[in-house]
């Protein structure tokens, strides 16, 4: 196994897509990349612990690769936005790929660079690469979100104009 690690705004809205395929072991929804030990949704919400919303994957290489694990973050978001993603605004829902070795920071690059090359967005790819940090666990509740609560899963995935934006620009 594996581990992949994406933060691609509300993590809520990042757990189904990759949750779907074999290979695919676990999709955890947590924190990376900020200061604090031990965060809480409470700090993020705050602002004070630099850290992103990710979603941590845990999959195997030889049935699904880590190459289509990045096509599939690409189609999930607006790489563009270095505000955060959609309606959620602020550094905790700024998109990010954290990657666990060279070869992962390696393909994430080249993704990112045949992203920007293909004309598909206007503006440039502000989505960075980083160097995968202490991952934290969300609390339970925020696990597997849209299983265990799907009205407001789909309220909130509704209102926050994603679908509309993969739609436009992922035919």
């Amino acid at each position: 196994m594996e581990k992949a690690t994406f933060a691609g705004g509300c993590f809520w809205c990042m757990v189904k897509p990759f949750d779907q395929w074999d290979g695919i072991h676990k999709v955890t929804s947590g924190y990376m990349g900020g200061h604090l030990a031990d965060p809480t949704y409470e700090d993020l919400k705050k602002g004070n612990s630099g850290h992103r919303e990710v979603v941590q994957i845990e999959f195997e290489p030889t049935i699904f690769s880590y190459e289509r694990l990045l096509e599939i973050f690409w189609m999930q978001i607006d790489p563009t936005d270095a505000g955060g993603q959609f309606h959620d605004r602020g550094e905790s829902y700024r998109t990010a790929i954290f990657t666990h070795t060279v070869e992962q920071h390696v393909l994430a690059e080249k993704s990112k660079t045949a992203l920007a090359a293909s004309g598909r967005f206007k503006k440039p790819i502000v989505t960075e690469i980083l160097k995968a940090t202490t991952f934290y666990p969300a609390e339970d509740y925020h696990q597997n979100y849209y299983q265990k609560e799907p009205e407001h899963y789909t309220e909130d995935r509704d209102k926050s104009g994603r679908d509309e934006f993969i739609k436009a620009h992922w035919k």
